[in-house]
């Protein structure tokens, strides 16, 4: 019996798009005529929408792939093959997110990963660990941030360089577990971020709750999803209802939230209790810098103010898990929200304090629809 060998012929590309579909190319016009011989130009979900692992982002050689994408190897044709090598210009995303384009580099944005520091950001973040002139800092980033000592603000406004002595008191200014607030001064090329605290707006804090949110900071509405929008306002006052007095909140872009009892100018603490509310020009900082900025011993809080904090908590919990962007804007919504559906609730006859302040089920999607209303 006669053996037959055949050439070996290419497998076929599971990546190329049908060419009689309609095809969209780099300026978003569509294709109707159905060239048969026109290369595929296709930018998938452009346009705001998702893409997965493995999805092609478009097979156009005029693109030049960025973050989280890949191309695909070009394979060479055997010596016995007619066929031409699939394009090795197939742009493939590697993770699950939005495309964005600058100007011909393409990049996928994750919805869901790490923070990654830029200079500028004001993050929170938990001391871990104590070096003999730094500290090492968790602000939720791949690499742990450092915080210099010569980058923090001296008790008595010493301007002056750190010596032997100050590194034996290091521990007294910032301890493991110590939160604070502070402000991203360099990049590394590995990716770690040196952080701040030289203006008296940043510094340890104190007197408030601690609570993280999902998501990764960026410029809002991007695409629908939780985490702290970095191009707002990330710090305000909250003067807050049933008595509960002015109350601090602090979003960090790294995901990380503060939020405590407001301590006014005149006790000498601010924002979190971590500095000064008000501008203090660099001549008065040895009067305003003070021991008290590093200490750890919380003030009394009384039941109102716990309880007003609680209820933000419980509003940005309620806007994490409803797929919304963390900003001033949807956290004063939700919380006018709140207050009305606890009115509510005490009109009804509930018995005070059960199942008034609890946010879930009916009172969370209506907490969630009103901080999505624009």
């Amino acid at each position: 019996m006669a053996i037959t060998i055949l050439s070996p012929s290419m497998p076929e590309d599971p990546y190329s798009s049908s060419d009689n579909e309609s095809i969209e190319d780099s300026e978003g016009d569509v294709d109707m005529s159905g060239n048969l011989a026109r290369p595929a130009k296709r930018l998938r979900l452009s346009k705001g929408g998702i893409v997965t692992p493995g999805e092609v982002v478009t097979d156009d050689p005029q693109w030049m792939r960025g973050h989280g994408t890949f191309t695909r190897p070009a394979y060479a044709p055997l010596p016995t093959s007619n066929q031409p090598p699939p394009p090795s210009s197939t742009i493939i995303a590697t993770v699950a997110g939005t495309v964005q384009k600058t100007n011909k580099l393409l990049s996928v944005h994750p919805l869901r990963a790490r923070y990654t520091p830029e200079i500028g950001d004001l993050v929170v973040g938990r001391i871990v660990e104590v070096q003999s002139r730094r500290w090492k800092v968790d602000v939720a980033a791949p690499l742990l941030a450092q915080l210099p000592l010569s980058a923090i603000n001296l008790p008595g406004g010493i301007l002056r360089k750190r010596t032997t002595a100050d590194e034996l008191q290091i521990r007294s200014f910032f301890n493991e577990g110590d939160l604070l607030v502070a402000e991203v001064q360099a990049v590394h090329q590995d990716g770690a971020a040196s952080l701040h605290t030289r203006s008296l707006k940043y510094g340890k804090l104190r007197n408030g709750v601690f609570l993280t949110v999902g998501g990764m900071g960026g410029a809002g509405g991007v695409v629908r999803g939780s985490g702290v929008v970095r191009s707002r306002r990330q710090v305000w006052t909250v003067n807050a209802a049933n008595g509960g007095g002015e109350i601090d909140v602090i979003l960090g872009v790294n995901g990380y939230i503060w939020i405590s009892k407001h301590v006014g100018e005149g006790e000498g603490m601010g924002m979190g209790g971590a500095a000064t509310t008000g501008d203090v020009s660099i001549t008065r900082m040895e009067e305003m810098v003070s021991s008290a900025i590093y200490s750890s011993q919380n003030d009394e809080i009384g039941l109102a103010t716990r309880r007003e904090i609680a209820r933000l908590c419980g509003c940005i919990r309620v806007l994490v898990e409803g797929g919304v962007k963390v900003d001033e804007e949807t956290v004063m919504k939700a919380y006018g929200a709140s207050l009305e559906v606890e009115l509510e609730a005490g009109d009804e006859g509930e018995e005070e304090g059960v199942g008034r302040d609890y946010l879930g089920g009916e009172k969370a999607r209506r907490v969630v629809a009103a901080a999505m209303r624009r």
